[in-house]
């Protein structure tokens, strides 16, 4: 054991000082930036808005404008409130603060000591933590659980995820996390989800943990989510880099499916960019090509985002409706029933084009157009703007739980049906 000086001990917890400062240095902070609620009552409103938004200058569009009559979430830091308020006043805009100091929400989203040592749903993990569980999961369930890799991303990290499968011959469930780096209970919904394959002892949990092979990836922007962790906790696209002096793009605009119809900006330095081309972001378009792998059996396909508690299938870029609306959207009416029997989470249902806003280039929009996988749906999960993307993690076990007893409807549905919708 080495022994220090009382003046080596001074100098030491200085040093660590300035270490512990410089990490922290470069993390954004929000104190008192504010998330405002406004809601465009005429074209001219919309079209204003929709030019901030392709140009924010400091301004974050957590829910972008789509529409006259829906509301726009817009994060305005402190110093620019006053010109926001000028804008707001010459459109005739009124506006609702929904979010009083973002960086008290972000202080407190998570828990001062984490509840548990191993790995839980009571905290958000790191990258490297969701990736040593699902290496510790290969080890506990040998046979069953085996290790896959969806992609890789533009810094060098790999899209990893797990196959679970009990039996061959089963027809294919893929389970997609974390497209949007900062929306972190989406990730901790598909681990939980997963976990819940593996351990519950619930006979129709275990009867549909046995009926499909589940291709789970709780993190397919692992840049981006890494980059919310370490630097910027409302970090939303990927980290590519191009000419332009903003970084990455917005994965689920890139994919190559009516890309930049609709929802989507051809700026790099807005939010919902959606890339230099369909599928330049090397995160999509290697997902995209494992996806293709194993499309022969994909019967559904499952993916998870937030907020705004909606529970959608395609298509995004039209109201055109998808051949098997007929299906969907009575489905995601049984489905939303059920989530609401939980905690009594009132979901709206719908397609994305309905139900938030025009969005083309989506991945879901992409596996059912592309892929013909019958079973697409999107959550938006909880919650409907108080929290916004920093949704407590003591928020996660309930949101993961009626999450799950949605996405039973939905598994149960398909089983009972596997003649009808068996793709080979």
């Amino acid at each position: 054991m080495c022994c220090f000086s009382p003046v080596a001990m001074v100098t030491l917890k200085f040093l660590c000082l300035l270490f512990v400062s410089a990490v922290f240095a470069d993390r954004a902070t929000y104190h008192n930036y504010q998330v405002h609620r406004v809601v465009p009552e005429n074209q001219e409103q919309l079209k204003v808005l929709k030019e901030l938004e392709d140009d924010p200058n400091g301004l974050s569009f957590w829910v972008g404008p789509s529409r006259i009559q829906k509301a726009v979430d817009i994060m305005v830091p402190s110093h620019m409130l006053p010109r926001f308020n000028e804008i707001l006043a010459s459109l005739s805009l009124k506006s609702e603060v929904y979010i009083s100091n973002v960086q008290h929400l972000i202080d407190t989203e998570r828990p001062k000591v984490r509840p548990r040592a191993d790995f839980g749903w009571t905290d958000y993990y790191t990258l490297d933590e969701i990736y040593a569980w699902l290496d510790s999961l290969v080890e506990k369930y040998p046979g069953v659980v085996t290790p896959i890799v969806g992609g890789e991303s533009y810094e060098g990290r790999q899209i990893r995820g797990v196959k679970v499968s009990y039996k061959t011959g089963n027809p294919g469930v893929a389970l997609e996390g974390g497209i949007h780096a900062r929306e972190w209970i989406s990730s901790a919904t598909a681990t939980y989800i997963l976990n819940k394959l593996l351990t519950s002892e619930d006979p129709v949990i275990k009867d549909l943990a046995q009926s499909f092979d589940y291709y789970v990836f709780p993190v397919t922007n692992p840049d981006g989510y890494v980059y919310t962790h370490t630097t910027d906790r409302t970090w939303r696209k990927t980290r590519s880099q191009s000419n332009s002096a903003c970084y990455g793009a917005d994965p689920n605009r890139n994919w190559d499916f009516h890309w930049m119809e609709a929802g989507a900006s051809s700026s790099p330095c807005s939010d919902s960019y959606a890339g230099a081309s369909p599928f330049s972001e090397i995160e999509t378009r290697t997902l995209a090509n494992y996806l293709r792998s194993i499309s022969d059996t994909l019967l559904v396909y499952l993916d998870f985002h937030s907020y705004s508690q909606l529970l959608m299938f395609p298509y995004g870029h039209s109201q055109d409706h998808v051949s098997n609306y007929d299906v969907l959207y009575p489905l995601g009416l049984e489905a939303a029933a059920a989530l609401a029997k939980n905690n009594g989470t009132r979901y709206e249902v719908g397609s994305i084009y309905d139900a938030i806003y025009p969005a083309s280039g989506g991945s879901i929009d992409w596996v059912r157009g592309v892929l013909d996988t019958p079973y697409s749906y999107v959550w938006e999960l909880r919650d409907t703007g108080r929290y916004g993307f920093l949704l407590p993690a003591s928020q996660i076990i309930d949101t993961a739980e009626e999450t799950l007893s949605s996405a039973v409807v939905i598994l149960s549905h398909a089983k009972s049906n596997l003649r009808v919708n068996k793709k080979q």
